[in-house]
């Protein structure tokens, strides 16, 4: 048997992830929280193809479906998720149509194709430490067994029952639970005007953070093959903060997290940042980042895919990069095509590519752009 055809989907994945080139470029649909599909796109491929399968919500909270293993072979997915539990509910519901959840944060959902939005941030007054210090008390146990059940069992059954590439997705990064529990703009504010504060905001969360992922590294143990880290510190133009607040702020909080997963776990580590993110790709690299996504095409010094690959590819894989923003949900069958030919072409040589769509496939897209992007992974032997 050749080596090509002796190759599992687990395989692929970790020669991507180590730059070596696999047979075909690796896929991922809905292996992470960012490269799935949202429920309504899913209900109108599923009837597109006639199936006859129940469509069911994985999360409520970003309205992704339930991907049913019949569409993950049929597209050729090489990846498996598994997800910390508690991580996508949206809380306990208002009379108003709102929802709080144990965080104190209250969410809206503002129309049938979008997905829950905070409304509502119960830090959004004057803070301090002791403000900061009253309100951990009523935050979530990081110790509820909710985070880790089924977790074990789950990683374990796909790692020695299959051959797919098994993705630990971690809890969302304190960055963006501080930007919802003080609000963006004031959460924007607090890192001019007390710095201090800001990091010792941050401490507090990622404390609880640790305690969580720590409980999930030894619920899964050698069962994982890779972590999924999400945190959006960039806009679409560029960073979120200024380089000063970056390295002050950012970059040591960072550190701390990706040398304790190092610590913790063997496995591979994706870290998701939305946007602009050009400038901070060396810093990842230096602190043990293996793969970025979603590789956001129509943002800042993004779109470039060839110059992207000479100046980082070597040390970095590429996760994502099919664009969800123009070419999918506007695009023709064509048009997605073309897409994934170019960024299979840029990205793919000498491995360090893993093929999906720029974030979740929104409720916008069409089942024809949906099979139009595995069909053309398809056409180039991907």
């Amino acid at each position: 048997m050749s080596a090509a055809a002796s190759t599992t989907p687990r395989r692929r994945v970790l020669q991507a992830l180590a730059h070596q080139r696999p047979d075909r470029v690796p896929r991922d649909l809905g292996g992470t929280t960012a490269t799935g599909i949202n429920i309504m796109a899913y209900r109108n491929l599923v009837a597109y193809l006639g199936l006859n399968e129940e469509v069911t919500l994985w999360s409520e909270r970003v309205r992704l479906a339930n991907i049913s293993e019949t569409l993950l072979q049929r597209f050729k997915s090489d990846t498996r998720p598994v997800i910390a539990g508690g991580s996508f509910g949206v809380g306990e519901p208002n009379p108003d149509g709102t929802f709080t959840d144990a965080y104190g944060l209250v969410r809206a959902l503002p129309d049938e194709i979008g997905h829950w939005q905070v409304i509502r941030s119960p830090l959004a007054g004057e803070i301090s430490q002791q403000v900061l210090q009253v309100a951990a008390k009523t935050w979530p146990d990081p110790a509820d067994p909710v985070y880790t059940q089924g977790v074990g069992e789950l990683a374990r059954k796909l790692h020695e029952e299959t051959d797919y590439a098994v993705i630990l997705n971690l809890p969302l990064g304190s960055i963006h639970l501080a930007q919802w529990l003080r609000g963006m703009d004031l959460w924007l504010m607090d890192l001019v005007s007390d710095p201090e504060l800001s990091i010792y905001f941050l401490d507090l969360l990622l404390e609880r953070w640790f305690e969580v992922t720590r409980r999930l590294l030894a619920a899964v143990g050698r069962h994982v093959d890779v972590l999924f880290f999400a945190e959006d510190i960039a806009f679409h133009n560029g960073p979120m903060v200024s380089p000063r607040m970056y390295e002050k702020i950012i970059h040591p909080y960072q550190r701390r997290i990706f040398r304790a997963l190092h610590d913790w776990s063997d496995a591979k580590i994706i870290y998701h940042n939305c946007g602009s993110v050009t400038w901070q790709i060396n810093d990842l690299i230096e602190m043990g980042v293996d793969a970025l996504n979603p590789v956001q095409v129509t943002s800042y010094d993004m779109g470039d895919t060839a110059a992207l690959k000479k100046r980082f590819g070597e040390r970095l894989t590429f996760w994502g990069g099919i664009d969800t923003g123009e070419v999918l949900p506007r695009g023709t069958p064509a048009d997605v095509q073309a897409e994934v030919r170019r960024r299979v072409r840029d990205l793919h040589q000498d491995g360090g590519y893993v093929l999906a769509s720029v974030h979740n496939i929104q409720a916008d897209v069409s089942p024809e752009n949906i099979c139009a992007m595995w069909e053309a992974a398809d056409g180039l032997g991907a």
